[in-house]
């Protein structure tokens, strides 16, 4: 281990490389800290309003203590739903910067309340959040950038590289053990938080390997292209200008137009289109006979045919069947919705497999349990929720029936999922290739240094 505690000596002596190293240290920890201080924000607020959401409901009961109506107790009873942050979401945020983690919802049409949180200024959430997998994706390229760029040129002008390349066990193996060190270095000062605050938040051993085996797969990414870049006849200004020019390509031209194709490719409507879609078709209904309302209904709802007629005027029954209609009436432009942005994902997953910082955020989200993924899934509990509300208030509203204070304590609430964490093979698989490969050649263009070159 002589040449570790040399190669050490050496890069201590390097200000830039320690100032580099700390400020990376920095950084990372800085991430984590904010994440955590997210996470436990978000926590909070859950927290925070399912207090609220307790005395609302125990003040709605009071009212219902001498019996009273089920279609009001619907009407005017808000149940809360939340999606508590996982164990892991502090080191990527992913969409549980903009997308609603908490929402009341009544027993009125779901799709309006489902998108009403999308009524946000988009270019506000742009930046993103400054999560570990910000500094990862972004920051730590440019770090090995300035660790390794000039790994040969600096040699070669201060005129030791001869000297260097004749000595015994020099070659490929001088410049491998050199840029091994940095990389590591680099490895630690990211991970070192990383693992403080999954120890802090209880994270899953499984959880924080894939976290870590993302890390060193990106590493290894920009490790082998600046062993390609560092190790050829240029300068040392010639070499960071390709660098920064293979991150700016790789980190924010590509991904964007991307982005842009995709956009294009695989269009999808606003979710806030939807809503208004729906409300249109729910206000619409106030213009139209009741009876025409309630046969439709009856329709796809024929258990309640043989109930009682509508009376005379307003009955709940009837205002309730055409808020029914109303998410009827837009399931289709929901579920192209869905389909459109679910295929979006997919292409983005695929996108993964050839721009290294796309497979990164993508494999860091899924095992944070923050992408797109999570999110439907997370209106598919709420829709899961507003059926059995539903079917809890129609025999009430159907058959007349008075509605007393147990039947205002035996209202279904609503249970969050349990995280768990999921391992995303495809990403990982598709990051190990392209670490592999690239870091190969690499290795191979490290053998190919000449004292002679340039």
């Amino acid at each position: 281990m002589n040449w570790l505690t040399h190669e050490l000596r050496l890069l201590v002596r390097s200000k830039l490389a320690l100032i580099a190293l700390t400020l990376l240290l920095a950084l990372s920890a800085l991430a984590v800290l904010s994440g955590m201080r997210e996470v436990a924000r978000q926590q909070q607020t859950i927290a925070r309003l399912n207090g609220l959401q307790q005395q609302e409901l125990a003040a709605q009961a009071r009212k219902y203590i001498r019996g009273g109506d089920a279609g009001s107790a619907a009407y005017y009873t808000f149940h809360g739903t939340w999606d508590a942050p996982s164990p892991t979401a502090f080191l990527a945020l992913g969409l549980r910067d903009a997308a609603p983690y908490v929402l009341r919802v009544r027993a009125l049409a779901l799709q309006a309340q489902l998108h009403e949180g999308e009524s946000f200024n988009p270019e506000l959430a742009l930046a993103g959040r400054f999560d570990f997998a910000f500094v990862l994706v972004y920051l730590a390229p440019l770090f090995l950038i300035a660790l390794l760029y000039d790994l040969v040129s600096g040699e070669r002008r201060s005129g030791r590289l001869g000297t260097l390349l004749a000595m015994p066990g020099a070659g490929r193996w001088l410049w491998l053990r050199r840029a091994g060190l940095r990389a590591a270095l680099v490895f630690g000062c990211l991970v070192l938080p990383v693992l403080a605050g999954a120890l802090d938040s209880g994270t899953a051993i499984e959880a924080v390997g894939t976290v870590l085996l993302v890390t060193a797969d990106y590493l290894a990414v920009w490790s082998g292209l600046a062993l390609i870049v560092a190790t050829r006849s240029g300068s040392s200004a010639a070499n960071a200008m390709a660098l920064m020019g293979c991150w700016a390509v790789l980190t924010l031209i590509l991904p964007t137009l991307a982005n842009a194709v995709l956009a294009r490719a695989v269009p999808v409507h606003q979710g806030v289109e939807l809503m208004l879609a729906q409300r249109q078709a729910v206000h619409g209904a106030w213009d139209l006979p009741p009876e025409a309302t309630m046969e439709k209904f009856f329709r796809t709802h024929p258990e309640w045919r043989h109930t009682a007629p509508l009376p005379s005027g307003f009955h709940w029954k009837w205002y309730y069947a055409f808020q029914q209609l109303g998410d009827e009436s837009a399931a289709p432009q929901a579920a192209a919705y869905r389909d459109g942005l679910l295929a979006r994902q997919r292409w983005t997953s695929r996108l993964g497999w050839l721009l290294p910082g796309v497979g990164v955020q993508a494999a860091l989200h899924r095992q944070a349990d923050t992408d797109l993924q999570a999110q439907l899934a997370y209106q598919d509990r709420i829709a899961e929720f507003h059926a059995r509300l539903r079917a809890f208030y129609y025999p009430y509203l159907f058959n007349d029936l008075r509605f007393g204070p147990q039947d205002f304590a035996s209202q279904p609430s609503f249970s969050p999922a349990a995280h768990s964490a999921e391992v995303p093979l495809g990403q990982l698989l598709g990051l190990l290739l392209m670490g592999a490969v690239i870091l190969a050649l690499g290795v191979a263009a490290a053998g190919r240094v000449r004292p002679n070159a340039g």
